[in-house]
């Protein structure tokens, strides 16, 4: 379903008979019943059984390796919206590979500001079609669409003969493998994130430097798991992460600790680090950098044809983005709240302002490549008096007449040759080259177009 979270597939008796069977008797041996992995053994008997067996057809543990959070979620991701599954959110995720897999351990790994978590103690199995995918040191995410999918054959990973499932009959498309052609090319990796530099001083409150540094690695992996959703079109999941993250972070345990809550911050110090300048300077920095990223992915051209339910789902995202973060910041100190929503709303309005230019464009295109209209605005042109319309503006403009006359021409000729929608923009960009480049530049000029905000790091074209 475009715009949202797939809708859930209820698997019969006999398939959850069969998937019971197949933990019994292949990769749940290990999970011994007791009185401190009892809550783990609940949680699982909870969850998907075909995400578990999922989970145990393609890893396994083993020592000395691990893999990062993040990787193991975006594979999560596919697999629930190749099979229409509603997906959880990053920490229950964790949650459930932990109660698969007894005994990972959590490692915070890369460099200082920019560091994940890791888990250690599992791997991808050799035989697992998972070990087609495309990796880096952090995700494992969709780079380039196959030779079929080029042809205009698409097919889900998991329907191809090398998909993770090694299904051999084509599936129905995922919303990301339907618009994966008006897309970004493969998913945007996050740019370095600035670090908190703080002083020998004491942090208030109690807080150390163990939770800021806990907390930069949080919200760049709550980041990257934002960044993953929208790559997979799963936009509702939003929503839900933010909730996780901000209105609540670190849920009561029932039984013994989980250990993937382990580097989680409280709420209750959430709220005093986020009561710090740096901090929240931190966290709008970041926010820019990710909103920057997300736009670049949905719309990597403006004047590149998107199909309409695409658009839509696109405006309706933009449109939720504001009442979501609204709700899940709610009792934080204003000056984070006001922070995260100026950037929200920067971010909706841009995602909006694009995919309504993008609109006007292929009514604009629609129009260059009908001859008879061309003809007709040239004929149109031709009986305007440029020269009084000159004479007139030059009493609330100084634009100088050999310059009007130079454009006038350019205008018409572009016109005449029926240049494509493309070649237009090129054109209007040469314009305003030409027009702009002879006024001096001071800290009262206004800012170009496509800025994002005098408050936002230098990186944000919007």
């Amino acid at each position: 379903m475009m715009g949202g979270i797939p809708h859930t597939v209820v698997p019969s008796t006999a398939y959850y008979r069969q998937t019971a069977n197949h933990l019994s008797g292949q990769g749940l041996g290990h999970l011994e019943m007791g009185p401190t992995n009892h809550m783990s053994m609940a949680h699982t008997t909870r969850a998907h059984p075909e995400t578990i067996q999922w989970l145990l057809e393609n890893y396994e543990t083993a020592e000395g390796v691990s893999l990062p959070r993040s990787t193991l979620y975006n594979h999560y991701l596919r697999h629930c919206a190749a099979n229409k599954i509603d997906a959880v959110n990053a920490a229950s995720f964790g949650k459930l590979i932990r109660s698969v897999f007894i005994g990972l351990k959590t490692r915070r790994l890369g460099t200082r500001g920019n560091s994940k978590y890791h888990y250690y103690g599992i791997r991808i199995k050799p035989d697992s079609p998972l070990n087609t995918f495309p990796t880096d040191d952090s995700v494992v995410a969709i780079r380039q669409p196959p030779q079929s999918a080029q042809r205009g054959e698409y097919h889900t990973a998991e329907s191809t003969p090398e998909g993770p499932e090694g299904a051999s009959q084509p599936a129905e498309l995922t919303p990301h493998q339907q618009h994966r052609q008006y897309l970004g090319d493969g998913r945007p990796e996050l740019v370095p994130f600035p670090e908190i530099a703080w002083s020998s001083s004491p942090l208030p409150g109690g807080l150390t430097p163990e939770d800021l540094g806990d907390f930069t690695a949080n919200y760049r992996e709550h980041c990257e798991a934002i960044l993953d959703v929208v790559v997979n079109l799963q936009f509702q999941m939003v929503e839900n992460l933010w909730h996780h993250f901000w209105a609540d972070p670190k849920p009561a345990m029932d039984g013994a600790p989980d250990e993937e809550m382990e580097h989680q911050l409280p709420k209750e110090k959430l709220l005093l680090l986020t009561s710090l300048d740096l901090v929240t300077d931190y966290i709008s920095a970041c926010d820019y950098l990710l909103y920057q990223g997300i736009v670049d992915f949905l719309i990597p051209n403006v004047l590149r044809p998107i199909p309409g339910t695409l658009t839509q789902a696109i405006r309706n995202f933009a449109k939720s983005l504001e009442s979501w973060l609204t709700g899940t910041v709610h009792g934080y100190s204003p000056i984070l709240v006001k922070s995260k929503v100026c950037s929200v709303v920067a971010f909706s309005q841009t995602l909006r302002r694009y995919t309504s230019l993008n609109h006007l464009a292929q009514a604009a295109r629609a129009v260059l490549q009908n001859p008879s209209q061309i003809s007709q605005m040239l004929a149109d042109l031709n009986r305007v008096d440029f020269a009084n319309v000159q004479e007139q503006a030059s009493w609330v403009c100084e634009c100088e007449e050999t310059l009007v006359a130079r454009l006038e021409q350019d205008f018409k000729s572009t016109l005449q040759q029926q240049n494509s929608l493309e070649q237009w923009a090129s054109w209007l960009e040469s314009v305003v080259h030409t027009v702009l480049e002879p006024m001096p530049m001071g800290p009262s000029s206004p800012r170009p177009p496509g800025s994002f905000s005098s408050s936002g790091p230098s990186t944000a074209r919007w």
